[in-house]
């Protein structure tokens, strides 16, 4: 009865593609490490090792009538295999990007084409973070990124790098570049995408790591074109470790425009030299890139408490608070601007969490005729904590609020988020759209969403 009053049912995702991904069997969803899920509004990407699935639906039609399969060319010499995966969406362009174990970025359409490949830095990318801050009354100007954590390693491309680059792309999707373009040299069809490379292994390796946004430089620097990011580590050796990344826009600029000129001048004076020497050509192998050197990143603090192990991070929209996932069943909230943990919760073993948004006050909810849309400020944010061992879901308000609602939540569920889409300057202001919440159910393929009224 409480999930018919709480959740709305939006579909089932069942099909026989699925069975490469495991279906079939009791707990595929959530047993599987190695199977990664991405959700947007009306899409959800599922890939193992090889193999990426998708799924698209609209109002009312069945989610498996549209799907694209994808198989990546992996490495298999180095035994290369998809480790994270993730949606960009920009206004009416949306594109998948994937991490492998070697950290490679893969960017792909909706068609399957490989349209980017680009590597951040050797070794295998555990996660790939999308997320923005828009500009408002405290914030000057906005700020979207795509983060790649790796053990170790943050990178930080920016959003509009990315959107730029799409929309290139798709102006030329009339010119068939795309299938007649050589797949061995897709690597430097449209060179590389700009980026900051910072190493936050100063604590130990990190398992999940995210930038919160901007700090305060430290004291007794003079201001200068730098600037700082503050970036947070959950890992095995630290629970929580704390970093402050230094960002030098010129000397970023200038090495975006070395990552360009260089290659194309090295290649001219390799095709001159060919001629003058009259040599036949020789099949060479494809020369790696060489990775990006570190911008310095300072630590500022960490928290060790062995045995226990930082497993899972869950940031705020704003970035202000962390919910982080520990190896003893415990959740800390973490206030990312002090750097101080104000909340604890204890129990709840192998449990996810993700910020919510709900209408929680009777006042706002009746007030609102059908007419007026909701603001910003009717909502108040929540933490939904997944306590799969429980069979529950519970939502918490933050930051210090009480418990508004339990909901049962079936063995073999996963909850899942759309991911971030980024603004576009040429629409204007669009409705507020609340943090929403989903779940999956593995097992009988049922997707819900959670709905946003308490009542």
């Amino acid at each position: 009865m409480a999930r018919r009053n709480h959740t709305t049912e939006l579909g089932c995702i069942a099909c026989d593609d699925l069975t490469e991904l495991g279906a079939g069997k009791e707990g595929w969803l959530v047993n599987n490490p190695n199977l990664l899920t991405a959700l947007d509004t009306h899409s959800i990407a599922l890939a193992n090792r090889s193999l990426v699935l998708i799924l698209h639906w609209s109002e009312g039609s069945d989610p498996v009538s549209n799907r694209v399969k994808i198989v990546p060319e992996l490495s298999p010499i180095e035994a290369e295999y998809i480790s994270a995966i993730e949606w960009l969406v920009f206004d009416d362009i949306k594109v998948l990007a994937l991490g492998t174990s070697r950290g490679y970025l893969l960017i792909y359409s909706l068609r399957g084409d490989l349209i980017h490949k680009q590597i951040v830095s050797p070794g295998k990318i555990l996660r790939l973070r999308v997320r923005g801050t828009k500009r408002d009354l405290t914030q000057d100007a906005s700020a979207e990124e795509v983060c790649v954590v790796m053990s170790g390693v943050i990178a930080r491309f920016d959003g509009s790098d990315f959107q730029n680059m799409l929309q290139r792309l798709f102006r030329e999707r009339h010119s068939q570049f795309w299938d007649q373009r050589d797949s061995e040299n897709s690597t430097d069809t449209f060179g590389r995408l700009p980026y900051q490379l910072w190493n936050v292994s100063k604590y130990g390796s990190c398992v999940d790591a995210a930038i919160t946004g901007l700090m305060p430089p430290p004291l007794l620097e003079l201001q200068s074109s730098k600037h700082y990011y503050c970036a947070i580590t959950v890992g095995d050796d630290a629970v929580i470790s704390a970093y402050r990344l230094s960002v030098d826009r010129s000397r970023s600029i200038v090495g975006a425009i070395l990552s360009k000129v260089v290659p194309a001048t090295f290649s001219t004076i390799t095709s001159i030299s060919k001629m003058l020497w009259r040599s036949n050509p020789t099949p060479a192998e494809r020369p790696e890139p060489k990775p990006q050197p570190f911008a310095r990143a300072s630590p500022l603090t960490c928290f060790k408490d062995y045995p226990r192990k930082g497993v899972k991070l869950t940031l705020s929209p704003s970035g202000t608070l962390a919910a982080i996932t520990d190896s003893l069943g415990r959740i800390l909230l973490l206030d990312t601007q002090a750097l101080v943990v104000v909340r604890l919760w204890k129990g709840y073993r192998d449990a996810s969490c993700l910020f919510v948004e709900m209408l929680a006050k009777k006042d706002v909810e009746t007030s609102r005729s059908a007419y007026h849309e909701h603001v910003k400020s009717d909502y108040c944010l929540c933490l939904a904590i997944h306590a799969p061992r429980k069979g529950i879901v519970e939502i918490w308000q933050m930051r210090t609020g009480p418990r508004l609602l339990t909901i049962p939540c079936a063995k073999g569920s996963k909850i899942l988020q759309p991911t971030y889409r980024f603004a576009s300057s040429e629409v204007s202001v669009p409705s507020y759209v609340p943090l929403e919440l989903f779940f999956l159910n593995g097992d009988s393929g049922q997707l819900f969403a959670l709905n946003r009224s308490l009542n």
